[in-house]
């Protein structure tokens, strides 16, 4: 709370009756696209016929995120934040970038084998409580789970959210604590995640020889270039929405605005690629809005008490 309440005190350009409309809008709009964009690059078909191929270089596309999200992260604080230090130790940005880039590559990963509804359904928000993550997260994977989903790409498809969701729950819980120890800036924390990131996955895409094999791909289907950087910037933009939204009202309120967004990149995802949703999807989803609610009208006034 000290953190927030600091950095809400360091945070006036903007009026504050258009605070929560504009992180609104700019989480919404940015993430909203960002969905559509990921699921046409690794869910499109390139090539005709016989020759088609499938988007199958993850590693890559989350390395060109990142170094997108440094260089924005970079220009924000050259321009907003150049007076502010950093005292946060380099080994804990490490640590959480292990978790970050873990949870985005099997993110992008399970879009190979499952639709963006599936996928995304399994993507509770990273600020919420670790309890309510898991315990919302671990309801929608077990709801998918039939006697029928236990051999093959099935098989992987589920393993694959199960790590994702384990992994932004553990990036949440460092998140917190570079905040509660160290008072670290949105801004140092979206540079310093990412640049540890990059670096790991560069020695990662190097190693496997993935980054040879995705520039070959973008010489074969050249289109693909620009919406790789389109996905990169509104990824970019959107993490910066996402900590505007965390310092001026809380993790909650951000919780509710990335889950009212996933919900309807969920519904464009349903029309625009005719992908299916199950019955119980459409349960595990209004749950997780059911306990965005609670915790809304109840969640506050059990922190007062406990302080």
């Amino acid at each position: 709370g000290g953190a927030w309440a600091g950095a809400r005190g360091r945070s006036a350009g903007l009026p504050e009756r258009l605070r929560l409309p504009v992180c609104f809008l700019g989480v919404f709009a940015c993430y909203f696209y960002y969905g559509i964009l990921q699921e046409s690059i690794t869910r499109g078909r390139y090539g005709e016929g016989a020759k088609q191929e499938k988007f199958k270089y993850a590693l890559t596309l989350v390395f060109i995120q990142c170094v997108i999200n440094a260089a924005f992260a970079k220009l924000l604080i050259h321009f907003v934040d150049a007076a502010r230090p950093d005292r946060t130790r380099g080994w804990l940005y490490g640590a959480c970038s292990l978790s970050y880039l873990g949870a985005m590559v099997s993110s992008n990963s399970a879009l190979q084998f499952v639709s963006y509804p599936t996928q995304r359904n399994r993507a509770t928000p990273a600020t919420m409580s670790s309890t309510h993550r898991y315990l919302a997260g671990g309801y929608l994977f077990l709801s998918r789970v039939t006697p029928s989903s236990i051999t093959g790409k099935r098989d992987i498809k589920n393993a694959l959210r199960l790590l994702s969701l384990t992994l932004d729950g553990l990036t949440g819980v460092s998140q917190d604590h570079m905040r509660a120890h160290y008072q670290t800036g949105s801004n140092h924390m979206m540079l310093n995640v990412n640049l540890w990131s990059t670096l790991f996955l560069g020695a990662g895409i190097l190693f496997t020889g993935e980054l040879w094999e995705f520039l070959s791909f973008t010489e074969r289907y050249p289109s693909i270039i620009s919406n790789i950087l389109l996905f990169g910037l509104t990824s970019a933009l959107g993490q910066s929405f996402i900590f505007m939204t965390v310092v001026y009202f809380g993790p909650l309120t951000c919780s509710i605005i990335t889950t009212t967004r996933k919900f309807f990149t969920i519904l464009a995802s349903v029309v625009l690629f005719a992908n299916p949703i199950s019955p119980m999807q459409w349960v595990g989803t209004v749950l997780v809005f059911l306990g965005l609610g609670l915790d809304a009208k109840f969640g506050k006034g059990v922190k007062k008490t406990s302080h």
